[in-house]
């Protein structure tokens, strides 16, 4: 029997960051060789005494839009416990980009009913030598600004309500698809800088997710900071339904700083919120692979460890213990992101270390 058929008392879902594999627009714009973003992370190479790069995938170099991989994602996931994927999703210059991994890969892999995932909309702007510094050098002009007007974002809507909301393991709650946003400053400026009128964008949505027969709209906000003052009364603002974290905050050198100052954060975002928040564990923070000027202090590394990993993952349970009226849900970052050095992926390193310590921690309960 499935983990996700099981009905577990927590849902867990990881991050996936769906660069590695080829698309004609990522080739012509940024990784020419055809692999996707394996181009950098193959590239990233140790800056201090201890420093781990490039990372090892245990399994090589995978596609994430082949549907042979991502069945092998969704058996491994699923028996760890890892019951929901989120998958990282762009809208640039009028149209989808890296949408293959999920197009491709999820949806077509046979074994994806017993998986849910949802959608986290990055939109969030990128400079040119963000994602191939080898290729830009120090070219910092925009690549992708990530700006959307009102005709881009009924594509949007109508996009992901026809493709994704109406897929029968999509992510709900309370039978409302899930539908997060990643930059509510950059989809405030979308819309003149106003946040009537941004309401009345996100109004239009849920209306549409009405028409095709939901009872709501979720809208989650995943931000990178912690929550709080303007940007805590422009959540309320927008009637967002909840809220979460793509990550544990800005990199500490220390993984166990950076794990503890991260649960306290949690507690004052979610008290400034006033919204219902899903706590975020991270395996840890690396994306040096794409900065050639950054070096220990950018880094988690000390105390970087499977076993402080479920110690966070404990903390985080805990805090979903103590918050029964909102659903027991806990994300990860990430399933696969290489480059930033969080994934829970095998490596050569660890092994299914990491995978182990999700399963002891939010399967078995110790």
């Amino acid at each position: 029997m499935s983990q996700t058929s099981r009905q577990p008392r927590y849902d867990v879902a990881a991050f996936v960051w769906p660069s590695c594999h080829d698309e004609p627009r990522s080739r012509e714009l940024l990784w020419p060789e055809g692999v996707g973003e394996w181009e950098i992370i193959n590239r990233g190479t140790p800056r201090f005494s201890g420093h781990e790069q490039p990372h090892q995938p245990l399994w090589g170099c995978e596609m994430d839009d082949d549907p042979r991989v991502v069945e092998r994602w969704i058996d491994t996931a699923t028996a760890h416990g890892v019951n929901i994927f989120i998958y990282d999703w762009y809208w640039y210059d009028g149209a989808p980009f890296l949408e293959n991994a999920l197009n491709n890969g999820f949806l077509g892999a046979r074994n994806n009913d017993q998986m849910r995932f949802y959608l986290m909309w990055a939109n969030h702007e990128v400079k040119k030598n963000y994602w191939n510094v080898h290729r830009y050098q120090g070219d910092e002009s925009l690549l992708f600004d990530a700006l959307v007007d009102w005709e881009q974002f009924k594509a949007i809507v109508a996009r992901v309500i026809g493709r994704y909301f109406s897929r029968p393991n999509y992510f709900t709650i309370s039978g409302c698809p899930v539908f997060a946003i990643f930059h509510l400053e950059r989809l405030l400026t979308s819309f003149g800088g106003s946040a009537d009128e941004t309401r009345r964008a996100l109004d239009y949505f849920r209306a549409e997710v009405a028409k095709a027969g939901f009872p709501g709209l979720h809208l989650q906000w995943t931000h990178y900071e912690p929550a709080a003052g303007e940007l805590a009364a422009l959540a309320r603002r927008l009637g967002l339904d909840s809220a979460g974290s793509y990550l544990m905050g800005r990199p500490e050198e220390d993984y166990l700083a950076y794990g503890r100052h991260a649960a306290a954060r949690r507690e004052q975002t979610a008290a400034a919120l006033g919204l219902p928040l899903f706590p975020c564990v991270s395996t840890g923070w690396d994306d040096t692979p794409r900065f050639p000027c950054k070096g220990a202090r950018d880094t988690v590394h000390e105390n970087q460890t499977p076993e402080n990993f479920a110690a966070f993952l404990r903390l985080a349970r805990d805090y979903a213990d103590r918050h029964p009226q909102q659903p027991r849900l806990i994300t990860l970052n990430a399933w696969n992101e290489w480059v930033e050095g969080c994934y829970l992926l095998p490596d050569r390193r660890h092994g299914f270390a990491y995978l182990e310590a999700v399963k002891t921690v939010l399967v078995d309960g110790r």
